[in-house]
């Protein structure tokens, strides 16, 4: 991370609405996503590093889409944060084996796929499970990943074309609400962000 680039942190409820609000900060301005952390419970903390004013401006559009979104986000814009602030903001996942699962999302190198991404997030793990049967049967897409941010959070992730996508998200938000499942969100990311993909399971 460069000398005089800012940083900001966006503390958003829920692994889905905070992949959502990643994706739509690194569209905005030319900003850096650092990572994802995890507070063993619903709230992510998304890192973004970049020039002050592209920094406030992705701030400003990712704390607008999560308050449509219904979701709660907290906002902190660091101007020129101390090398020793950079090294933990930047520190290397930790193993949590509670958990069974690291305390962060940090980019991958290398990773290209940018197909459409679904995100269905539920509490409660017979709901998720269930649904993602009905996703994959539903349409034309593919499992990308289950993660888990503790308190029983769950966040399904499956790829695709668009409309398979959208067809698949359409039926896992269904089968949940059949069930009487907890649905925390279930949307589509049609086109992520490189900087996004890279944080996602391959």
């Amino acid at each position: 991370m460069a000398e005089r680039l800012s940083l900001a942190l966006l503390e958003v409820h829920n692994l889905a609405p905070s992949l959502m609000v990643a994706d739509a900060c690194v569209k905005t301005a030319g900003v850096r996503i650092v990572g994802i952390e995890s507070t063993d419970g619903p709230q992510q903390c998304l890192k973004l590093v970049g020039e002050t004013g592209a920094i406030m401006a992705a701030a400003e559009r990712g704390a607008e889409l999560a308050k449509r979104m219904g979701s709660i986000c907290t906002v902190s814009i660091l101007p020129a944060p101390l090398d020793e602030t950079l090294k933990l903001v930047d520190s290397p996942p930790v193993f949590s084996p509670l958990l069974g699962l690291y305390d962060s999302r940090v980019p991958k190198e290398g990773v290209m796929n940018t197909e459409a991404v679904g995100l269905l997030e539920t509490q409660g793990l017979v709901a998720a499970l269930h649904a993602t049967d009905d996703m994959l049967k539903s349409s034309n897409v593919t499992l990308a990943g289950k993660e888990k941010i503790g308190a029983a959070y769950i966040t399904i992730m499956v790829r695709g074309d668009v409309a398979a996508v959208q067809t698949a998200i359409e039926t896992g938000k269904a089968t949940v609400e059949r069930l009487g499942g907890k649905l925390i969100m279930a949307d589509v990311i049609a086109r992520p962000h490189p900087d996004l993909a890279s944080l996602l399971p391959k």
